[in-house]
């Protein structure tokens, strides 16, 4: 295990400060600073307040986190960070803390896709990725399907939403509803005592002639929030409960029989379900159920690990150690619209060399 490479990841690509360290396939901490109830009076992220909680909880994250694993920052092996996709502001906050610590320590500096992430943090929970792996990603910026034969070199993406993400419709759902902020886990009760069945809300991109793997959920929150517009219209008590079991049943119906057609079409026989709607308990359990019926595996990552985190960084960095992939130069810079293509951001071969002679000054006591 001593010979697995530790490595730190640091996640800032919207509202929450996550600071993970691996030893290879091993989680050693996973620390967050969430920002979520400074947005909620908001109902939804203020990129600004993001980026100013970001650099007030960076350095305090991550002495929690070498504390949490143990082990002291001279240990690490390399330094990871999501360059990219995500909001500018936030992103840029991660990448230069990065810098510096790689900088002052004299480690390589891996910037990495919060995608290509958020795939490879299933390694923690279940062990190394087949190749290739079929990956649902489902959050609050993104719907996709991709492909990858291999984690830090080879995605490709067989479809995205062209609309509204999954996670953006149920946080729409939940404010038009007066649930609050973050509007997934609200959601996901209420509809545990709801039907399903109650109201036929609408299934995006479901005909024969739409496209086979893309998404599209802004119909379906149109609809729902005209549904229950009309109620209030008529004076009538809006079951908050059935709408939340009619919409949420619409939505994982779509993601999942979106995901077991592409698996059946690429001859996969597993599927990986990442990102913060992945936390969702009907997705996991409709997504087990049509799995077993296509004879097709279901790996997803226990509920902390699917929304953002450090861990996937870590997790992503240390397949790039591993692997020997390249480190990224000092030029590093955020991409807030990183394609899911690039699973990190290399340099040159010898971008690092210099650095270790500027650690041995011991800018990092």
């Amino acid at each position: 295990m001593a010979d697995e490479p530790l490595v730190l990841g640091i996640e800032t690509s919207c509202d929450e400060t996550g600071v993970g360290i691996v030893r290879g396939t091993t989680l050693l901490a996973d620390a967050v600073a969430s920002s979520v109830d400074e947005h909620a009076r908001f109902g939804g992220v203020v990129p600004e307040v993001a980026s100013r909680a970001h650099l007030e909880a960076m350095v305090p994250t991550i002495e929690r986190a070498l504390k949490d694993a143990g082990v002291s920052a001279r240990d690490l092996d390399g330094i990871a960070v999501t360059a990219g996709p995500g909001l500018a502001g936030a992103l840029l906050v991660g990448v230069s803390a990065a810098k510096a610590y790689a900088y002052a320590l004299g480690k390589p500096l891996y910037g990495v896709n919060h995608l290509a992430s958020h795939i490879c943090v299933d390694q923690l929970e279940h062990g190394p990725l087949p190749e290739p792996t079929m990956a649902l990603l489902v959050s609050g910026g993104h719907s996709s399907l991709l492909l990858s034969a291999d984690i830090t070199s080879d995605i490709r993406p067989l479809g995205a939403t062209i609309d509204d993400a999954a996670g953006e419709a149920f946080d729409k759902i939940a404010r038009v509803l007066n649930l609050g902020f973050p509007g997934g886990p609200v959601i996901d009760r209420y509809a545990r005592e709801g039907d399903p069945d109650a109201i036929a809300f609408p299934r995006g991109l479901t005909g024969p002639r739409d496209p086979a793997y893309d998404f599209s959920f802004s119909g379906l929150k149109t609809a729902v929030a005209r549904w229950i517009e009309a109620r209030r219209a008529a004076g009538e008590e809006v079951p908050v409960r059935d709408v939340s079991a009619s919409f949420q049943e619409a939505v994982v119906d779509v993601l999942t029989r979106k995901a077991v057609r592409a698996c059946k079409d690429e001859g996969v026989d597993h599927l990986m379900i990442g990102g913060g709607v992945a936390a969702n308990s009907r997705l996991r359990a409709l997504a087990q159920e049509r799995c077993e019926a296509a004879g097709i595996r279901l790996r997803v990552p226990r509920p902390k690990l699917c929304t953002d985190n450090g861990a996937m960084v870590a997790a992503l960095g240390a397949e790039m150690v591993a692997r020997n992939r390249a480190a990224s130069d000092w030029d590093l810079s955020a991409d807030s619209s990183l394609p899911v293509t690039d699973p990190h951001v290399p340099g040159t071969a010898h971008s690092h060399d210099h650095v270790h002679e500027t650690a041995r000054e011991n800018l990092y006591p």
